[in-house]
């Protein structure tokens, strides 16, 4: 179901910015919590936000539908990757030419946003990951040990060292937003799956720093480092065994350092 909200000035609404830009997609699965100050953050910096409510059993759609904004509301849960397709294909069926990404549960900043865009001018026709690099320490253990792991599979499999592959703060170019719709993959592996998958046809990530933001009242992720991280080494698994292991993508990833820039506070 999708929902096209009044673009009119609600009370409550958040006053603009002067040059907004982009549009942001926002999957959210029992967010009722975080998801309005989430949405009312990211229409300050995007002129176009769509927020995709993956089958919430809670009040996850109603406490955004005042604002200005696109519903895309899900009647069962149907996983992130979907949420995320369905964002992706009304966001070209606007007209985009690139498509930024953010959780709905508060860990991202919409502050970064203008940033992530900077980068992307900066390096045209490259994915950019707002990488967790400030604050790190906030991040659970867990967490840490889990996206370690992933990274260094994922870079392996990439050609190419990556700050941070499972952060969901991201700006696709259209082009991979249009491959990232014929990728087969469900759930957290659906990300993994996308920067690979651009990195088979020469399109490189980028990383932006930004802070690890780890609430204590925040719901539980949904991510679990065992059994995604799993799934991600199976998939990945599945490339790398078929391709003799991939060495020169392995010497590639593990002796030159990420591409991490810092384009400051561009809004």
């Amino acid at each position: 179901m999708i929902e096209q909200n009044a673009q009119i000035q609600q009370a409550g609404a958040p006053q603009p910015l002067l040059h907004r830009a982009g549009v942001v997609v926002i999957p959210a699965l029992n967010e009722e919590r975080a998801i309005r100050d989430v949405a009312l953050d990211a229409l300050r910096y995007c002129e176009k936000v769509i927020v995709v409510d993956d089958g919430s059993s809670d009040r996850t759609s109603e406490v955004v539908a005042d604002l200005p904004l696109e519903r895309i509301r899900h009647a069962t849960p149907q996983g992130k990757a979907l949420a995320l397709r369905d964002g992706f294909t009304r966001a070209l069926e606007n007209g985009c030419d690139g498509v930024l990404t953010m959780d709905g549960d508060g860990q991202h900043a919409a502050a970064d946003l203008p940033r992530l865009l900077a980068a992307a001018k900066q390096y045209p026709n490259h994915i950019v990951i707002g990488a967790r690099l400030l604050g790190k320490d906030a991040q659970p253990g867990k967490n840490r040990f889990g996206n370690r792991v992933a990274d260094f599979f994922v870079s392996w499999t990439c050609g190419q060292r990556i700050a941070d592959t499972q952060s969901g703060q991201r700006y696709y170019p259209r082009a991979v937003v249009e491959l990232a719709l014929t990728l087969p993959h469900d759930g957290f592996v659906f990300e993994s799956e996308i920067l690979i998958e651009a990195a088979n046809r020469g399109i490189r990530t980028v990383s932006v720093p930004i802070h690890s933001r780890y609430e204590d009242d925040r719901r539980a992720s949904h991510f679990k480092p065992i059994r995604d991280v799993a799934r991600i080494t199976r998939m990945i698994a599945g490339r790398l065994i078929p391709h003799g292991m991939m060495p020169g993508n392995y010497r590639r990833a593990h002796s030159t350092p990420p591409i991490i820039v810092d384009p400051g506070n561009a809004a």
